[in-house]
């Protein structure tokens, strides 16, 4: 039996993939899930052999959270081991549903957080169990859809500094603050966000991380 954990933050969608994935005589839906944070301590207590994502999820620590489902961390964190001599979970392979708009958190997903495969939202039911299998099997899965959406993805047009700042600037707190975190001027810290703001045709902060984090620009 493949053993799969769905995370999902729609209910309803997260029920139909449950119920549509719970058919196949193959498949058992071991968890669901509508965030990320615990699925980490759910992986382990359910041992799944396929985690699928939405890619909605990945923003934030999102990224952080799904590089813990792979074999290495996995068997670290379950046997203390960093071979596969112990016993206990192995780790998952992640499988990332997602739609052409998140092309750059999908290129980003795919080299730090260790996912094996992407699928579309637009595939077919059995599109979705073939992916489940192949990954199961080892294989990796790029969905044809979404390989032209990555190629054709706008790369990110903040510098390193520009993201720490708008990174933090995030988090509500006040400029005066920022620039205390990052070690700049008050000063520096507006000049940055008038940057920001320009490249990522936001009207504010709040608007600028959310247009970011949509399109992975921000780890």
């Amino acid at each position: 039996m493949i053993r799969i954990l769905l995370a999902e933050p729609m209910n309803l969608l997260r029920g139909a993939l449950a119920a549509t994935l719970s058919l196949e005589d193959d498949f058992t839906v071991v968890a669901e899930l509508d965030r990320l944070d615990k699925a980490p301590d759910m992986a382990r207590a359910v041992h799944p052999d396929v985690a699928v994502v939405n890619a909605g999820l990945l923003a934030g620590a999102g990224l952080d959270l799904v590089a813990r489902f792979g074999p290495d961390q996995a068997r670290r964190l379950v046997t203390g081991q960093t071979d596969c001599s112990g016993t206990g979970w192995a780790g998952s392979a992640t499988l990332v549903l997602a739609d052409s708009d998140a092309s750059a958190t999908l290129h980003r997903a795919l080299e730090d957080a260790h996912v094996r495969g992407v699928v579309s939202t637009q595939a077919a039911p059995h599109e979705l169990v073939h992916a489940i299998r192949r990954l199961a099997r080892g294989e990796r899965v790029i969905d044809p859809r979404l390989a032209v959406a990555m190629v054709a993805a706008r790369p990110s047009p903040l510098s390193a500094r520009e993201a720490d700042v708008l990174r933090v600037a995030g988090s509500g707190v006040p400029s005066t603050e920022v620039a205390a975190m990052l070690h700049l001027t008050a000063g520096t810290v507006r000049n940055y966000m008038s940057v920001i703001l320009r490249k990522t045709g936001a009207r504010n902060r709040l608007e600028a991380v959310r247009v970011a984090e949509s399109a992975g620009w921000l780890r």
